[in-house]
C-alpha cells in the first residue's frame, strides 16, 4: 500500500507540473511588472449629500420646479 501511495503522489507531481509548464509557454502566468505603479483613482463618493453630481442635479431640478410654479402674489 505504502509503495502504491508512493507512485500516485509521484505521478500526480508529473501531471500538475506537465500542465504547469504548458500554462507557462502559453502566457498563462502573470507579468511582472517593473515599470511605476499606475495612479489610484481617488475613491467615489459614497454618500448622496458627498457627491456633487447628485447635489448639482438636486439644485437644478429643484429651480425647474420653483419656475414651474405660479407666483402668488
Amino acid at each position: 500500500m505504502g509503495k502504491f501511495l508512493l507512485v500516485v503522489i509521484i505521478f500526480a507531481a508529473l501531471v500538475y507540473t506537465f500542465f504547469w509548464l504548458i500554462e507557462r509557454r502559453r502566457g498563462g502566468a502573470p507579468a511582472r511588472r517593473t515599470g511605476p505603479r499606475p495612479r489610484m483613482t481617488p475613491p467615489r463618493s459614497a454618500a448622496p449629500d458627498d457627491d456633487d453630481d447628485f447635489l448639482r442635479d438636486l439644485n437644478r431640478r429643484n429651480r425647474r420646479k420653483d419656475q414651474d410654479k405660479p407666483n402668488s402674489d
